[in-house]
């Protein structure tokens, strides 16, 4: 049987009036949330597995928390792996905005699967909490076509859970969000170069000048203590060097000690003061031995740098030449610089403090030639890296997104890294155009703050350590 010709039920104008209605609910008490679209960069050719993804364009739209009583999901757990929050809501949207508004701005971008409607994957921003969540189902028959029209889509929403997806969308609320996620790697650069600069002071009543190895010990993981015998002026404060480049050291025998350097030669000492090494903690270093020697005739007694400089990939050498006056007889003292992951020259350390220095009338200071920066660092270190822009190295081709910049300590943490980074090798800001050397890389991620990978295989690894030999015993 026909319907009825005189009740024309679901006419243009009626499902325009409800649409209109609907829109202006939304407008009144909707939440202004922001749409992502998904662009899917690169897929598997036979399961259809999405390998990468990006987000680079975020489109206002308001929309309605269904989800009144709060989030729903599971909440925030206390997994093996950490903490996880596992929040979802639902939200509806218009139609005809997302038809109208969205769909062509987002129809000629490349790498959209799908334009017309809302979609699985794409991400929505919520700023009620300032959290970002995907979509995963789009339900778009409820209200079950009342007028013979759909007026909104319903949609249900997970938590986003990062897995290396580019999100840069230009707006900071957004991309901030997702700084400290995902696989992250630090890399310590190289400043542009500065020669250090440091002035010494010299002792002319007895100082070591010089502590000799006598026995290299074996097994030393950690730096031991040093204790040198006091004298009636300063007393000397000494560092240990720990080497695993001699034959068996990986073995057997463990770390060495090679050297003992002065941080302070101390003054006064008309003996020469004996010299205890002391593994650090529970570190079961032993049989270490040393001897010292003493200048009565002036020695350098410690050195003050005065500038850190920059662009050091290596630990400079300094001498401590005579001020001036008579040269006969004066024996030439030498140490070296220590610097941090910047490239920058924190310390001196005496390696030998020479002898005869008051033979030239300056018994106060001396001063230090210390070696120029070498290799990339003499000729870059320029710019700012921006955040979330994609850096390449020069030799390897490697590419990866800025996570962080820091312009004091040069460190740069990157993530969505494609290949490998190596030694001394160029990185570039494609848009900043920042260019830095690298010094050192960490692969491991230290800023995650769940990813605690790391640190279980680490703990893991003072349980049942295979690195030396087989725990549960040799074949």
């Amino acid at each position: 049987m026909a319907l009825n010709p005189f009740f024309l039920n679901g006419t243009k104008s009626e499902q325009g009036l409800v649409q209109s209605l609907i829109n202006e609910q939304l407008r009144m008490y909707g939440v202004e949330c922001y749409y992502l679209p998904r662009k899917y960069v690169t897929t598997n050719t036979v399961i259809k597995e999405v390998i990468e993804s990006k987000f680079d364009s975020a489109y206002p739209l308001e929309a309605y928390l269904d989800s009144y009583e709060g989030f729903g999901g599971q909440g925030t757990l206390l997994s093996r792996f950490g903490i996880e929050d596992k929040d979802d809501c639902t939200l509806i949207i218009s139609r005809e905005r997302y038809e109208n508004y969205i769909s062509p701005l987002i129809e000629n971008l490349p790498n959209i699967e799908l334009s017309s409607r809302p979609k699985e994957g794409d991400l929505i921003y919520f700023p009620l909490g300032d959290r970002i969540f995907e979509i995963k189902f789009v339900e778009h028959e409820q209200p079950f076509y009342q007028l013979k029209k759909n007026y909104v889509y319903t949609l249900t929403c997970e938590l986003f859970r990062y897995e290396d997806e580019v999100v840069d969308t230009g707006i900071g609320k957004i991309d901030d969000n997702l700084v400290d996620f995902g696989y992250i790697q630090t890399l310590n650069m190289i400043g542009a170069a500065v020669t250090a600069t440091a002035t010494a002071g010299i002792c002319t009543l007895g100082a070591v000048n010089l502590i000799s190895m006598s026995n290299m010990g074996k097994r030393y993981s950690y730096r031991p203590e040093i204790g040198i015998s006091s004298s009636p002026g300063t007393t000397t404060v000494g560092i240990a060097s720990i080497t695993n480049e001699f034959i068996q050291c990986d073995g057997m025998y463990g770390g060495m000690i090679d050297a003992i350097d002065l941080v302070n030669a101390g003054c006064g000492y008309t003996v020469k003061p004996m010299v205890s090494i002391t593994p650090s903690g529970n570190d079961d270093g032993s049989s270490a031995t040393a001897t010292s020697g003493i200048s009565t005739n002036g020695s350098i007694q410690f050195v003050t740098i005065t500038g850190g400089g920059s662009g050091y990939t290596t630990s400079p050498n300094f001498t401590f030449v005579v001020g001036g006056g008579n040269t006969t007889g004066v024996s030439t003292g030498f140490g070296y610089g220590v610097i941090n992951n910047a490239g920058v020259v924190t310390a001196g350390y005496i390696r030998y403090g020479g002898e005869n220095y008051n033979l030239t009338g300056v018994t106060t200071v001396t001063s230090v030639t210390i070696d120029n920066p070498v290799g990339l660092g003499a000729t870059v270190g320029v710019g700012t890296f921006i955040f979330n822009e994609v850096v390449t190295g020069g030799t390897s081709g490697t590419t990866a997104r800025v996570n962080s910049w820091n312009e004091t300590s040069l460190e740069l943490t990157i993530k969505v890294v494609d290949g490998t980074f190596s030694g001394n090798e160029l990185v570039i800001g494609q848009e900043s155009g920042a260019c830095y050397a690298l010094r050192s890389q960490i692969v491991d991620d230290l800023v995650t703050p769940f990813a605690d990978n790391d640190n279980i295989q680490t703990e893991s690894n003072k349980i049942l350590d295979f690195t030396d030999s087989n725990p549960f015993g040799d074949p």
